[in-house]
C-alpha cells in the first residue's frame, strides 16, 4: 500500500507577518513540524461523508438500492482497474490516515486525554467499518514509514484491535484533563461538540457494532455476546446519542459544494442514476410476494391494481393493504420515494398520506415488477433546484442541510436484540427489539422537513405531527407491541429499515453473515453446496430459519431474478468489495496476491468470505 502524509496548514501560518526574516531557505514554511492536535479534528471527522459515496455501491447489493450507474456492484461482480467502492479505503489510510495519527500522538504527548480519546475512537470506528467492507488490510504495516509494500493483516487480528483502540479511547477519556480546550473542542467536533460522556458511549458503539457482526459465528454465545451486553449498557442510552456529522448547508449559495450534504440535490450524487429498489418497497409497505415453489413465479391477483402480486401469508414489518391501525410503518412516506402528491396537498392528512403509492427499480433498471423507480425525491427526472417545479434542498436525510450519520442508538438496541435472541433470552430480545424500533421512530421523525402545501417544489410528504401520530399507532399494533410469533427475521428486517440506507455497509455485514439465506449444508455455502454457476438455491419465505423473508438474490430463479452472476465469480455473490485499485493493485499488488484461501489478484477476489462471516476459522 503506498503511503500518503497529508498536512493541514494552519492558515495564520501562511499570513506574512511584520519584521520577521523574508525567509529562511532551511524551513518548508508550507509544512510546519507540528500542528495542534485539535486542528486535525474537524478534518477527520468531515472526511467520514466518504462512506455515504460507497454507499452507492454497497446500497444495490443490500437491495436497498438499484442504480444504472454502479451496474457491477448491483449483479455483484466489479473487475480490477476502478477505484470506484474505494472511498472508505480512501478516508482510512489518506484522508484520514497521518491526520488522524499525528492528531492522536500529539495529544498523548501533550496529555490532551480528551482529545486523544476522540482520535482512538474515529480510528476504531474507521478501522471496524473498512475491515467489514474489504477484509483482509494492511494493519501493522500502515502506517510504517520507509515501506515500499504493506503486508496484509488478517480479520481474527484486526477485529480484536479495533475493540483494543475503542477500549483505549474510553480509558483516555475517562481520565481527568486539565486541558483549557476553550473553543478549540466545540468549534471543530461536529459530532458531540467536545462531550467526553457522548464520545465514550460511541465508542462502546463501535465495540458493539464489531461484536454483533461475529453474531452467526459458533462461538459467539461464549466468546463475544456478554461482552456486546455490557458495552450495549454503557454505549447509547437514547436517540438523543445518536453519532450524526452536522454539516453547514447552503445549497447553491454555500461557497463550497462540500458544505452541502454529499447526497442533497445540490451535490447531484444521487440524482436518477440511483434509486429505491423493489424489495425496499416490499418491506415497508409489507407487501412481499408469494412466489409458487415449483415455477418460481409470484401469484397474481386482482384484489389490488397498484400491488398486483399475492403478498406472502406472513409479512414480518408492515402491512399496507390491510386498514387496521397499526398495520402501516408511516417510515415509508418518509424514506421512500412516491410520485404520489407532487402538489404536496394535504399532507397533513393521515389518510391522504396512506394512499400513497410506492414503486421500486431491479437491481440495474428503474422498471420494476410494477411500476418505475422515481428519484429519491419523488419524481421522475434528476433533481433540479430552479424552474416552477423543482426539488429545493431536497428532503429528510437526502437534504442539502441533512448531517451525515454514522450510527445510532436504535441500530445498537437492534444489535443487543440479535445477542439476547442468540442466548435463547427472549424477554429481554423482544424489549431491546421494541425500543430499537421506537428509537428509529424518533430519528426518522426528527429529520422530516415538510415540502410547501400546494407548492411542488420539494420537501417531504408527510408533516411530523402526523408521522408521530402513525407511529405511535404502529408501535402499538401487530408488528412491535402486539407481535405474536416473535422471531429473528423481526429483529433483523427491523434493523434493515433502520439503517435505511445510511447503514447500508452494515446492513450487508449482517446480509454476509446469514450468508444471504442461501440453501446450503455444511459451515459455509460453495460451489455446489448453495449455488452452481448460474443458480443461487436461497430458502423460501417459508423456511422458519431463512432471515430475511422476501430477499431472492439476481441468480435465485424467482421472477424478477434470474440473470446469472459473471461467469468469474463461479456463481457466488460477493462477499467483500476489492482494495482500492490506485492504491493496491497498482503499488501493493505482490502483498494481495498472496491472500488466501482466494487470491487478491484472483478474478473472484471478491468472493472470498470473511472470516466474520465463517462460523469458525477460516479454512485453509
Amino acid at each position: 500500500m503506498k503511503k500518503f502524509l497529508i498536512y493541514i496548514i494552519p492558515l495564520f501560518l501562511l499570513l506574512p507577518t511584520g519584521c520577521k526574516k523574508y525567509l529562511d531557505v532551511n524551513t518548508n514554511i508550507d509544512a510546519p513540524a507540528e500542528v495542534e492536535g485539535y486542528l486535525y479534528l474537524a478534518n477527520n471527522i468531515q472526511q467520514l461523508q466518504g462512506v455515504y459515496w460507497d454507499i452507492r455501491a454497497i446500497g444495490p447489493m443490500t437491495q436497498m438500492m438499484g442504480t444504472t450507474s454502479y451496474t457491477t456492484f448491483a449483479t455483484h461482480y466489479y473487475s480490477i482497474g476502478s477505484d470506484a467502492g474505494g472511498e472508505i479505503w480512501r478516508v482510512v489510510y489518506w484522508l484520514q490516515g497521518m491526520n488522524l495519527e499525528n492528531m492522536i500522538n500529539q495529544s498523548v504527548e501533550a496529555e490532551e486525554w480528551t482529545l486523544a480519546g476522540i482520535g482512538l475512537a474515529l480510528k476504531a470506528f474507521g478501522w471496524d467499518m473498512l475491515t467489514k467492507v474489504h477484509g483482509e488490510v494492511p494493519m501493522t504495516d500502515a502506517f510504517v514509514p520507509g515501506l515500499l509494500s504493506h503486508d496484509y493483516d488478517y480479520q481474527q487480528d484486526i477485529y480484536p484491535q479495533v475493540r483494543a483502540w475503542a477500549y483505549e479511547a474510553i480509558e483516555m477519556l475517562e481520565r481527568e484533563d486539565n486541558t483549557i480546550y476553550g473553543s478549540k473542542l466545540t468549534d471543530n467536533d461536529f459530532i458531540y461538540g467536545g462531550n467526553k460522556d457522548q464520545w465514550i458511549r460511541f465508542a462502546y458503539a463501535v465495540i458493539v457494532r464489531n461484536l454483533a457482526s461475529l453474531s452467526n459465528k459458533s462461538d459467539f454465545n461464549s466468546a463475544y455476546a456478554q461482552e456486546l451486553i455490557s458495552a450495549a449498557e454503557k454505549s447509547f442510552q437514547s436517540p438523543g446519542d445518536d453519532a450524526t456529522i452536522r454539516i453547514t448547508g447552503g445549497s447553491q449559495g454555500a461557497p463550497y459544494s462540500g458544505y452541502n450534504n454529499f447526497w442533497g440535490t445540490a451535490r447531484n450524487n444521487l440524482n436518477i442514476l440511483y434509486f429505491q429498489h423493489d424489495y425496499a418497497v416490499q418491506v415497508f409497505t409489507g407487501t412481499v410476494p408469494e412466489y409458487d415453489q415449483v415455477t418460481g413465479d409470484k401469484i397474481r391477483t386482482e384484489d389490488n391494481e397498484t400491488y398486483p402480486f399475492k403478498p406472502a401469508g406472513k409479512q414480518i414489518t408492515a402491512n399496507i393493504l390491510n386498514d387496521a391501525p397499526g398495520n402501516y410503518d408511516p417510515r415509508v412516506a418518509v424514506k421512500l420515494a412516491t410520485t404520489s402528491n407532487p402538489n404536496y396537498e394535504d399532507i397533513d392528512d393521515p389518510d391522504n398520506v396512506k394512499s400513497y403509492e410506492y414503486y421500486g427499480g431491479s437491481f440495474t433498471s428503474r422498471t420494476g415488477p410494477i411500476g418505475t423507480a422515481p428519484s429519491y425525491y419523488g419524481r421522475e427526472v434528476a433533481p433540479t433546484w430552479t424552474g416552477d417545479i423543482h426539488d429545493g434542498m431536497g428532503r429528510w436525510l437526502y437534504r442539502d442541510d441533512a448531517p451525515y450519520i454514522l450510527t445510532t442508538y436504535a441500530e445498537i438496541q437492534f444489535c443487543l436484540a440479535e445477542a439476547y435472541w442468540k442466548l435463547d433470552q427472549r424477554g429481554q430480545a423482544f424489549t431491546a427489539f421494541q425500543n430499537g424500533v421506537r428509537a428509529d421512530m424518533e430519528f426518522t421523525s426528527r429529520y422530516i422537513s415538510p415540502g410547501k402545501e400546494g407548492s411542488p417544489t420539494g420537501g417531504d410528504k408527510i408533516t411530523k405531527s402526523v408521522f408521530d401520530a402513525l407511529a405511535t399507532e404502529y408501535l402499538n399494533g401487530p408488528y412491535v407491541a402486539n407481535v405474536t410469533d416473535f422471531s429473528l427475521s423481526h429483529i433483523m428486517m427491523q434493523k434493515w429499515i433502520a439503517l435505511y440506507p445510511w447503514g447500508a455497509p452494515e446492513a450487508w455485514v449482517d446480509m454476509r453473515k446469514y450468508h444471504y439465506d442461501i440453501e446450503y449444508t455444511g459451515d459455509y455455502p460453495s460451489n455446489g453446496n448453495g449455488w452452481i454457476q448460474a443458480e443461487i438455491r436461497q430458502k423460501w419465505d417459508t423456511d422458519p430459519t431463512k432471515v430475511y423473508k422476501g430477499l431472492y438474490l439476481g441468480p435465485a430463479q424467482v421472477e424478477g431474478r434470474k440473470s446469472a452472476y459473471n461467469v468469474l465469480n463461479e456463481g457466488s455473490p460477493s462477499y467483500r468489495i476489492r482494495p482500492r485499485y490506485n492504491s493496491e493493485y497498482m503499488w501493493n499488488e505482490g502483498s494481495l496476491e498472496g491472500l488466501k484461501p482466494i487470491s487478491g489478484t484472483a478474478p473472484n477476489y471478491q468472493t472470498s468470505i470473511p472470516w466474520f462471516a465463517y462460523p469458525g476459522e477460516m479454512p485453509n
